[in-house]
């Protein structure tokens, strides 16, 4: 897979303007500031109909202007299509071949993108907020269900979480029998999600840990594991899933009545990054940290291409200056002659790499793009 044509127009600082790119590497070098995550914004922006900087999307519109489009061509092993993502002040439209799509679980997925940036290294060290967010947005890109899935859950924990809150204002001991039918249906959903889940987290376990030993010159075995908030396990059917999550809510019944709010459940749950047993995210070196997060993104472009028989389309937003030597070179020879793939960087010094010298070079300057 990769994109033939971008056009943006109202997009941020960037000028309207129409690239043509190589399904190779295309570099993009120019001062901090100049637009070049934007650029890169605006390409993630096609592939997920969202930023990764901000859920405010009147933000993505030129100050002064009312309507921002970002519209793509794109190659896959078998076909070609058009993306289109309209932004105004009456909200978004997506469009896929012209047609508008009414779910976005409809429209994500048609182009695959990895994206590596700075703060893509808090992967590992940050919260689990951030990994529950990788974890959803892959298995998106790969399974519109899921996204369903997802929204379902989301949907029902709201529901669920405003009749704790009211039940807690008004200090009520007896739960209302919305209660139970809401737990009911939240835990049917969390099961679906939760089971999607630990499969991709053992696909990617799959992918990830010769990628790590390769990386760690054979010193480091990298294991990753997902921690649930209730007794589930990988090869469990949905019925007992669903039973796992009902007895887990239970237990937490007199708590969150108390406090008001949803304590345990796939929107709660954590992902577990080891190294040689050890636990990287508390006791990991930040070498380590960064090689556990470079691991898990390159086999993100396994994974999905695995899955989908195309690879994905790489993002590396000025993440090499982030990496040593040894990790840049060997991130640049895997993905050499694979993906295609846009860097951008403020300058390529002490980056002597073939993949570089034959990139197609763009250079950014105050929202203007331009080829030598």
């Amino acid at each position: 897979m990769y994109i033939r044509e971008l056009s943006v127009s109202g997009y941020r600082n960037l000028n309207a303007t129409t690239l043509s790119f190589e399904n190779k590497v295309n570099l993009f070098l120019g001062e901090n500031a100049q637009g070049k995550t934007n650029l890169m914004e605006a390409l993630y922006l096609l592939a997920f109909a969202k930023s990764h900087r901000t859920t405010r999307d009147r933000e993505l519109i030129t100050w002064g202007e009312n309507f921002a489009r970002v519209h793509g061509n794109i190659t896959k092993r078998l076909s070609s299509i058009s993306l289109d993502i309209q932004l105004s002040t009456r909200g978004k439209k997506a469009k896929l071949n012209g047609l508008e799509q009414s779910r976005l679980s409809e429209y994500i997925g048609a182009m695959n993108v990895v994206m590596f940036a700075p703060e893509d290294l808090n992967l590992v060290k940050g919260g689990p907020k951030i990994r529950r967010r990788f974890i959803d947005m892959e298995i998106g890109q790969i399974s519109n269900v899921y996204l369903y899935q997802l929204s379902q859950y989301n949907r029902i924990l709201k529901q669920r979480n405003q009749l704790l809150k009211e039940t807690a204002r008004k200090q009520e001991k007896k739960v209302p029998v919305l209660y139970d039918v809401l737990t009911e249906q939240l835990a049917a959903a969390a099961a679906e999600v939760v089971q999607r889940r630990l499969s991709f987290i053992d696909q990617l376990q799959h992918w990830a840990s010769p990628l790590h030993e390769d990386i760690s010159r054979q010193l480091e075995q990298l294991r990753i594991e997902y921690v649930p908030s209730a007794h589930v396990s990988l090869g469990s059917d949905l019925s007992t899933l669903e039973s796992s999550y009902v007895n887990a809510f239970q237990e937490k019944q007199e708590q969150e009545i108390r406090r008001g709010l949803t304590l345990i459940g796939p929107h709660r749950e954590d992902l577990a990054i080891y190294v040689n047993d050890r636990d990287i995210q508390t006791y990991g070196s930040q070498g380590q940290q960064r090689t556990a997060a470079l691991s898990l993104k390159l086999a993100e472009i396994e994974l999905i291409t695995d899955v989908t028989e195309d690879p994905p389309i790489l993002l590396l937003d000025d993440v090499l200056s982030e990496l040593d030597d040894f990790r840049q070179s060997h991130l640049l020879n895997t993905i050499q002659g694979k993906v295609q793939t846009f860097v951008t960087t403020t300058n390529t010094t002490g980056i002597d790499h073939e993949t570089l010298k034959h990139a197609k070079t763009f250079h950014v300057n105050d929202g203007e793009i331009f080829t030598n």
